[in-house]
């Protein structure tokens, strides 16, 4: 499977979140491949509830695996933003975002999903739901100005795959407040064009 060694990784991560209680989600091309179709990914996408208070631990418990760095973890907490974690023997990275304190932020992570995969002793992930992937995968696409064809790929799979269990009113409220209505409407399309 493409996507043994990044979930494997993660999960060496989400271990650590789950045991500080963390609170966590695995958004990007990861989720957008566990929720749609598979691809192969450069890095995953973390987005963790951290607090000042976290940072001594969380580094004590990843710096053997990963290379890890206290003072960009403290400016991520301090500006709301990202720091990366790098597995030291595949050099796999985990871009990990600080939870932003608003209310789509706090909604995206209540709402998230636990992933099991096949094997039942295996670990588990939490996802951000194939709604919220959709969305944010669909207003990263805006913001490249419409050109990234992985971003475009990754929301029809997942609407593909998706499509009898998704919550489309929510769907439509989400892009609506995220300003990519237009592009939902011609992802829907797109995607229901691929299974004819």
């Amino acid at each position: 499977m493409i996507l043994a060694e990044p979930i494997r990784i993660t999960q060496l991560i989400a271990k650590v979140f789950d045991r500080l209680q963390i609170p966590y989600l695995i958004g990007g091309s990861l989720a957008s491949s566990l929720h749609g179709i598979p691809r192969a990914t450069q890095d995953v996408d973390m987005i963790a509830g951290l607090k000042s208070q976290h940072v001594t631990t969380l580094v004590k418990a990843l710096e053997t695996a990963f290379y890890i760095d206290p003072n960009m973890i403290h400016e991520a907490i301090q500006h709301g933003s990202s720091f990366n974690v790098i597995h030291l023997d595949s050099m796999f990275k985990i871009d990990i975002f600080v939870l932003q304190d608003d209310p789509s932020s706090r909604a995206e992570m209540s709402r998230r999903e636990l992933y099991k995969f096949s094997d039942e002793s295996e670990q588990g992930l939490f996802l951000a739901t194939a709604e919220d992937i959709i969305i944010r995968k669909l207003y990263w696409f805006q913001l490249g100005g419409g050109s990234s064809e992985r971003q475009w790929n990754d929301v029809l799979g997942v609407l593909q795959v998706q499509k009898d269990k998704l919550d489309y009113s929510y769907l439509q409220q989400g892009a609506r407040k995220m300003g990519v209505e237009t592009l939902l409407k011609q992802a829907v399309e797109d995607a229901s064009d691929s299974d004819s």
